[in-house]
């Protein structure tokens, strides 16, 4: 049986598939965070070269955003994901067999390049199969199932590193067996996109928004500015600044770290669907400068509630700013460039979620993580007030015009007023 006589399932059935498919990736992004701070007492590697892992993971999946990032518009978005797939795969095993840092620092390069290959395919495939009539669902989906991967990832692994055998193992290995079968999963779903020309000429390395999504993108980028960057501060530093400054050693409570914001930001993703994308932005924008803050507070005090109480705010933030957002990208982006418009998201997402983590990692052995931290956030509160400011200027914009103000006057009436 060839691929292009491969039984297929239902565009509906289709939709939760990719959904699924996309949680995975994202999980397996999060996966090694709890296991960092086993590597440092294994290996000594300290917040340094951790960071270094971190980084190398982001900056390759930004050269495949910018080069490969829109790829399945043109060869189809089966082909694409399923080539990242087996990317994923294997660097799941090169960690499940590693033993020093550059072991870490391929499988990390590897994994990168393949997630980002295939999460705009994925998500323009989301859109593909909801088609108009549920394209908010697909929207949804896409801002709301990235979060809830995080939080899966990173709490699934903390359980399976306290609780499990061979700690720096059993997560890559069980999570290697999943993302095979996504593949299957994959082989399954309809790729119903139209693919246009151009492939070698997508290639170019490019950040390729269309005039429609401009005036949008820039109103929202605060949104994935602050969102994202307050997700890298969690999963770059979270286990190492609750072990290492607040005493909590469990590598459970590391996963909550991520878990918190994460899980959060995906049920408030969840809650806020029927609002619109504006009214959405404003409350993560307002939750990405109250959260920190209390984080902050929390963290100098050595409180691990008024830490957590933080995380938990700033989930709201982290939510609500990527769904808000996205939608508000999305509805402006054209069929036939969705996989070009997500991956110009992810760019600027991922550039804020790798880029203030590898400076808060290299700069923690000089100032320390409760410094970094309080810089880091600063960071965080600054992009939540320019998206206010921004989200605001729109709705005010292209707030309807009261029906009295559209009113044209009667001369007959203003020449007897006189």
């Amino acid at each position: 049986m060839s691929l292009r006589t491969f039984p297929r399932t239902s565009p509906r059935t289709g939709l939760t598939l990719v959904a699924l498919t996309l949680g995975l990736l994202v999980a397996a992004s999060a996966a090694p965070s709890p296991i960092f701070p086993v590597y440092e007492e294994l290996w000594g590697a300290g917040p340094a070269a951790v960071t270094v892992v971190f980084a190398v993971y982001a900056a390759v999946l930004l050269v495949a955003l910018l080069t490969v990032g829109s790829l399945s518009d043109h060869l189809g978005r089966r082909p694409v994901v399923l080539s990242a797939l087996v990317g994923v795969v294997a660097s799941m095993l090169l960690f499940s067999q590693a033993h020093d840092v550059t072991t870490l620092v391929v499988g990390r390069a590897l994994q990168g390049f393949s997630t980002g290959t295939a999460i705009g395919a994925l998500g323009a495939w989301l859109l593909d199969l909801a088609g108009p009539a549920r394209a908010p669902l697909a929207q949804l989906l896409n801002g709301a199932v990235p979060p809830a991967g995080l939080m899966a990832g990173g709490l699934g692994a903390g359980v399976l590193v306290q609780f499990g055998p061979a700690p720096t193992e059993l997560t890559y290995l069980v999570l290697a067996g999943l993302l095979l079968v996504a593949a299957v999963l994959v082989l399954l779903t309809p790729d119903v996109a139209d693919r246009v020309p151009g492939a070698a000429r997508s290639l170019k390395p490019v950040v390729r928004l269309p005039a429609a999504s401009r005036r949008a993108f820039t109103t929202y980028l605060p949104g994935f500015l602050g969102s994202w960057g307050l997700g890298g501060l969690c999963m770059g530093l979270g286990p190492s600044v609750v072990a290492g400054v607040l005493g909590l050693t469990n590598h459970v409570v590391g996963g909550l770290v991520v878990a918190s914001v994460a899980g959060v930001g995906a049920l408030t993703g969840l809650l806020t669907r029927r609002l619109a994308p504006a009214r959405v932005m404003a409350l993560g924008m307002a939750g990405l400068v109250v959260g920190p803050l209390v984080l902050t507070v929390g963290l100098a005090l050595g409180s691990v509630a008024g830490f957590f109480a933080g995380a938990l705010l700033s989930g709201v933030g982290f939510g609500a700013g990527f769904q808000g957002a996205l939608r508000g990208v999305l509805a402006t982006a054209p069929a036939h460039e969705r996989a070009g418009v997500l991956s110009a998201v992810y760019v600027v997402s991922y550039l804020a979620f790798g880029l203030p983590a590898v400076v808060a990692g290299s700069l923690a052995p000089h100032l320390g993580l409760v410094h970094v931290v309080d810089g880091y956030t600063g960071l965080v509160v600054l992009a939540g007030l320019a998206g206010l400011l921004l989200v605001t200027r729109e709705r005010r914009a292209t707030a309807p015009v009261p029906a009295q103000a559209r009113r044209t006057p009667c001369p007959e009436t203003e020449a007897q007023q006189a």
